[in-house]
């Protein structure tokens, strides 16, 4: 007798399961399964399909809730409702619109009305002090988002246009805050020339595109920063400033740091090296390889095609895709982009900053219309309560 749709080998038992063979073992032992010798293989068990099915639905209903939301919290399911950025088919959309597109194109000023869900002419902005004094720009960012966000008054319950004037006005803020000086003009020909390159140059333009691919990622972890500072009415520029203070962590913004050392890494050892030292020793590989894009990251594709990275990094990028089959990120092309321009130390992060803020604001406008106040509840695990 043949297997048919009502008895199934332990192979596609195990896999409608979810579990090791061990435990359909236990399953069939304790009863849950039926199970029955193969007529034509002797040595082979045959499951009953509709048992398989029934406990593979009992499995699914009896996860916990609290499973499920932190499951939710890294790489997982969506838990939030926007109508702002997506990733779909490895490619990224700033409200259905293509972003690779948009960045042959666009500055980060209209991209950034574009988030925001508006359309038409530039705002005219309101008038702003000059940046706070320091060397490091980076410092100045966060003192000049820090002194609006003391200031400026809630967003909640104001006029939808005068948001839109204060968006503009505190991307400017950001804007002036790494430049180091009150400027006009588009916001890449600003940071062209504070680093020493032509405005409307070839350089200006690599940097134009840089703001427009970076300027959101869905619901990145800045981007929710922002949105649980919005939803309890706080300011754009306190929204904001919670979405720069994580952008600085490691994990976020501050990636191309770990990009450089591993650059450094492979220019003293030899790439291979490098790559191997890592491998062995179960570290990452980072500027390599995204969890959002399986095959590569579009946003590096279409940086990388836009000029000559320096040698030593385009060596690297080469024997990483041969040992390991990984492309390069954003993070990568970022850092390559900046080397190749000859840019301050610090650039990577302080493009990261401006073209994401208009992202973070973005989502803070959106989640102030949501009306409500993201406030998750901690599963506890610490001691037992003393009633007393």
């Amino acid at each position: 007798m043949a297997v048919t749709a009502d008895w199934i080998a332990a192979e596609e038992a195990r896999d409608r399961l979810g579990v090791r063979p061990q435990t359909l073992y236990a399953y069939a032992s304790r009863g849950r399964v039926q199970v029955r010798q193969d007529p034509g293989d002797p040595r082979r068990s045959l499951y009953r399909a509709a048992d398989i099915a029934a406990l593979a639905q009992r499995k699914t209903r009896s996860r916990k809730v609290s499973d499920v939301a932190a499951g939710a919290i890294a790489w997982g399911e969506p838990v939030l409702a926007s109508e702002i950025t997506t990733v779909a088919g490895g490619r990224l959309f700033y409200r259905g619109r293509d972003a690779i597109r948009l960045a042959e194109s666009e500055t980060l000023e209209s991209v950034a009305r574009l988030l925001r869900g508006g359309h038409g002419a530039a705002l005219k902005r309101t008038e702003r002090p000059a940046p706070p004094h320091h060397a490091d720009m980076r410092t100045r960012a966060y003192l000049a988002l820090a002194a609006r966000a003391g200031t400026d008054p809630p967003a909640r319950g104001r006029n939808a246009l005068v948001l839109a004037v204060e968006a503009a006005t505190l991307l400017d803020v950001l804007t002036d805050a790494v430049a180091g000086e009150v400027g006009g003009g588009a916001i890449h020909n600003r940071l062209a020339l504070a680093w020493g390159l032509g405005p409307g140059g070839p350089g200006a333009d690599l940097i134009r595109r840089i703001l427009v691919l970076v300027a959101d990622h869905e619901l990145n972890a800045s981007a929710f920063a922002a949105r649980v500072a919005a939803s309890t009415g706080a300011s754009l520029a306190a929204s904001a400033l919670a979405g720069l203070a994580t952008l600085s962590g490691p994990r976020h913004g501050g990636a191309t740091a770990a990009v450089r050392t591993f650059a450094a890494e492979a220019a003293q050892l030899g790439p291979r090296q490098a790559i191997a030292n890592r491998l062995v020793e179960d570290r990452a590989l980072p500027g390599f390889g995204h969890m959002l894009y399986p095959d590569d990251d579009p946003r590096a594709a279409a940086l990388l095609e836009r000029f000559t990275a320096p040698g030593e990094l385009q060596a690297l990028r080469e024997a990483v895709l041969a040992v390991t089959g990984l492309a390069p990120n954003v993070d990568f092309a970022l850092m390559a982009a900046c080397e190749a321009l000859k840019l301050p130390h610090d650039a990577p992060f302080a493009l990261f900053s401006v073209a994401r803020c208009a992202g973070w604001i973005a989502h803070a406008i959106e989640q102030g219309q949501a009306d409500t106040l993201i406030r998750p509840r901690a599963r506890y695990v610490g001691p037992e309560p003393d009633f007393g």
